[in-house]
C-alpha cells in the first residue's frame, strides 16, 4: 500500500509564500554554495601557488563541466518527481525515485569518468590550446574524473531530500567537507606535512577525496532517517511505483538543456584560453566569481521547483504560479545586491584570487561587465525551475539553445576578438545570453502558469 501523508492547506498571501520560499531557499544556497566553494577554494589556493597553476585549473574544467552538468540534468527528475509525489501524499513513490537517482548516478558518473580520464588531454590538444596547457590542464582533468560518481551520487540524494523538504543534512555535510577541502589543499597544493606539491593537480584530488566522504555521509543520512521506511528508502519496488523511462523522459531534456548552457561557457573559456593565459586566469577569477554569486539564485530555483511541483501535485495551479513568482522577484532583488557589491569592490574580491599584476590588470575593470550578469543570470535560473516544477522540460531546451548559441556565443567571440575588449567582451557575450533567457522564460512560465497543471 502506498503511503500517504495529510496535505499541508495552500498558502494564502503573499507573505506566506515569501516565508515558505526564504525557509527551503537559505539552506539550499549554503548547500550549492558549498558545492561550489569547494571549486572558490581550489581557485583561491591554486592562485596563490602561481598564475600559470591557476591557467592550468581553469582550462582543465573546461571539458568537465558540460558533461557533469549533464548529468546533473539527468538527475533532475529526482526533485521534479519527489516533490510532486510529497505534494500528492504518496510518499513511497519517494524513495523508489530516488533509488532511480542512485542507478543513474553512478552509471552516468563511470562513464563520464572513464571519457574524461582518456579523452580530457586530447580534447585540450584538439580545440587549440598551448602544449603547458594541454599538459598541465590534462592532470586536472584525470583528477576531476576520479571524483564524477561521487558528486551525482551526492547530487542525486541532495535532490531526493530536497523534494521532501529537507534541505538542511546537504547543507551541514558541505560545510564540513569545505574545511576539510581547505585542510588538505594546503597538504597537497603547495606541499605541506613533507608532500609533494602539486599545484593544481593537487587542489583536484583534495576536493575528488572529500566529494567521495560528503558523497557517502549524505547516503548514509538518507537511509538512516527514523522514517526512511516511510518513504520506501530500501527494499525493492522502485519500478513498480516509477518507471525507468518516466524518470528519463524528464531527464533527457533538462541534461540537454543543462550541458547546452555549460557548454557555452566552456566554449567561451576556450576563446579566453586563445587570449593568453593572463586572460584567461582573469576570465577564471570573474566567472568563479559570478558562479559563487549564482549559488544563491540556485537556491531560490530549487525552491521554486519544489514549492511548485508542491502545488502540482495538490493539483493547485494558482499556488504554483505564485510560488514560481515568489521566487524569481527574491531572487532577483539578492541578485541585484550582489551585483552592487561588485561594482563598489571589484579589486579586492580579484585580490582574493591572485596577486599577479597581468592577471589583476584584466580582471578587475571586467568585473563590471560580470556585476550586469548577475540580476539576469539569477531570474533565468529561479524560471527554468519554476518550470522544471511544473514538469514543463522541452520547450525550454529550445529557449536555451535561442539564448545561449544564439546570442551568447557569437556576441561573445565578436566582442573579444572583433572590438578587442577582450575579457569584458566575452562576459559581455554571456550578458547577452542571459538577458534573452531571463526574458523568455518568464514569458514561458507566465504561459504555463495560466493553465492547468498535472503531475508528470
Amino acid at each position: 500500500m502506498t503511503a500517504t501523508a495529510t496535505l499541508p492547506p495552500p498558502l494564502p498571501v503573499l507573505r506566506d509564500h515569501v516565508r515558505s520560499t526564504l525557509a527551503l531557499a537559505w539552506p539550499v544556497v549554503l548547500s550549492r554554495s558549498g558545492v561550489l566553494f569547494l571549486v572558490v577554494v581550489d581557485t583561491a589556493m591554486t592562485g596563490h601557488a602561481g598564475g600559470d597553476e591557476l591557467a592550468y585549473l581553469a582550462i582543465g574544467v573546461t571539458p568537465q563541466f558540460p558533461l557533469l552538468l549533464a548529468g546533473v540534468g539527468l538527475l533532475m527528475g529526482t526533485m521534479i518527481l519527489t516533490a510532486q509525489a510529497a505534494g500528492a501524499g504518496s510518499l513511497r513513490e519517494c524513495g523508489a525515485v530516488w533509488r532511480l537517482g542512485i542507478a543513474h548516478a553512478l552509471a552516468y558518473g563511470l562513464v563520464l569518468a572513464t571519457l574524461l580520464w582518456f579523452a580530457g588531454q586530447p580534447f585540450l590538444r584538439l580545440v587549440g590550446q598551448a602544449p603547458e596547457l594541454v599538459a598541465g590542464g590534462g592532470a586536472v582533468v584525470r583528477a576531476f574524473a576520479l571524483g564524477l560518481p561521487a558528486i551525482l551520487l551526492f547530487v542525486a540524494t541532495a535532490l531526493f531530500l530536497e523534494g521532501i523538504g529537507r534541505p538542511r543534512p546537504a547543507m551541514l555535510i558541505m560545510i564540513g567537507a569545505n574545511v576539510l577541502n581547505a585542510l588538505l589543499n594546503w597538504v597537497m597544493i603547495y606541499g605541506n606535512l613533507g608532500a609533494t606539491a602539486l599545484g593544481a593537480e593537487g587542489a583536484m584530488l583534495a576536493t575528488t577525496i572529500v566529494r567521495w566522504l560528503a558523497a557517502a555521509a549524505l547516503v548514509a543520512y538518507a537511509l538512516a532517517m527514523p522514517d526512511a521506511g516511510r518513504y520506501g528508502l530500501r527494499g525493492g519496488g522502485a519500478r513498480a511505483l516509477v518507471r525507468p523511462a518516466r524518470f528519463r523522459r524528464l531527464g533527457y531534456p533538462l541534461a540537454l538543456t543543462m550541458s547546452m548552457e555549460a557548454t557555452c561557457y566552456a566554449t567561451v573559456a576556450i576563446f579566453a584560453g586563445w587570449l593568453g593565459a593572463a586572460p584567461l586566469a582573469a576570465y577564471q577569477i570573474n566567472l568563479n566569481l559570478m558562479a559563487l554569486v549564482y549559488m544563491a539564485a540556485i537556491g531560490f530555483s530549487i525552491a521554486a521547483s519544489v514549492r511548485v511541483g508542491h502545488a502540482v501535485g495538490r493539483q493547485d495551479t494558482p499556488a504554483a504560479a505564485l510560488a514560481g513568482w515568489t521566487a524569481m522577484g527574491l531572487a532577483l532583488l539578492l541578485m541585484t545586491a550582489f551585483a552592487l557589491v561588485f561594482l563598489i569592490v571589484p579589486a579586492p574580491l580579484a585580490e582574493l584570487y591572485s596577486t599577479t599584476p597581468a592577471v589583476l590588470a584584466i580582471a578587475v575593470p571586467a568585473m563590471l561587465v560580470a556585476a550586469a550578469n548577475l540580476p539576469f543570470d539569477g531570474l533565468q535560473a529561479v524560471a527554468m525551475g519554476a518550470l522544471r516544477g511544473a514538469g514543463d522540460v522541452w520547450m525550454p531546451l529550445v529557449l536555451f539553445l535561442a539564448a545561449f548559441w544564439g546570442v551568447s556565443v557569437p556576441l561573445a567571440y565578436a566582442l573579444a576578438f572583433g572590438t578587442d575588449f577582450g575579457v569584458a567582451g566575452l562576459l559581455g557575450g554571456l550578458l547577452g545570453g542571459v538577458m534573452t533567457a531571463s526574458l523568455l522564460l518568464a514569458v514561458r512560465f507566465r504561459l504555463v502558469g495560466r493553465r492547468p497543471l498535472r503531475r508528470v
